[in-house]
């Protein structure tokens, strides 16, 4: 079987796994406001990468990643942040004071985005000096968080109900500035981690990354 044969098949398979776990999620929620919010970044995403599948498709490395955040997403929607049961046994086991599920959030929040910016703007020759790539690829991530918090501020003014729900802070008034932080330490270790396993998946597609982004 061809290479890009195999690749369909493992981009098809995360795709039904995706979709499996999004309808499990919406199987009596811990409440539909929340989980609606939670999932409705996931569910554009879907939508996004289907009408962008044939003009511009991504590495198997990317649609595995974004796969696997849209997972931790869903979940945390099923659940709300604050009580994913996961968190909880984690929680138990450090005795710690909160549910940390939502800080895997915030750092796949980074982690993710940043492969895919590295992959836009490789691909598309966005920059001509590739040394400036890690620092802009982490700036694109911090914004995106940055942004984010800024709906979770927005929603809970709008709506009290879902508030606490949705804005996850569990009781720490530093809880959006931590967010962040998980956020840009998310982006870094991708970059440093999967730098070279991201080049040769672009080299497959015929891409050949400068030689230091």
């Amino acid at each position: 079987m061809s290479e890009s044969r195999l690749s369909h098949r493992f981009e098809l398979t995360l795709l039904l796994l995706v979709l499996m776990l999004l309808a499990w999620s919406g199987v009596r929620p811990h409440d539909y406001p929340t989980w609606g919010l939670e999932v409705f970044p996931a569910v554009v995403g879907l939508i996004v990468l289907a009408a962008t599948y044939r003009r511009f498709r991504l590495t198997p490395l990317c649609y595995g990643l974004i796969a696997v955040h849209m997972a931790i997403l869903i979940v945390g929607g099923k659940y709300t942040y604050a009580l994913v049961p996961a968190g909880e046994w984690l929680q138990d086991l450090l005795h710690t004071k909160r549910n940390h599920y939502d800080r895997l959030g915030h750092f796949a929040q980074g982690f993710v985005p940043a492969i895919i910016t590295r992959e836009i703007m490789v691909r598309r020759g966005v920059l001509r000096d590739a040394r400036w790539m890690f620092f802009l690829v982490l700036c694109v991530c911090m914004a995106i968080s940055a942004v984010y918090e800024i709906v979770e501020w927005a929603v809970a003014a709008v709506s009290k109900e879902a508030a606490d729900s949705f804005l996850g802070t569990q009781g720490d008034g530093f809880d959006t500035q931590k967010d962040m932080a998980m956020c840009g330490v998310g982006a870094v270790v991708a970059l440093l981690t999967l730098r070279k396993e991201h080049d040769r998946e672009m080299l497959k597609m015929g891409v050949k990354p400068p030689d230091a982004c």
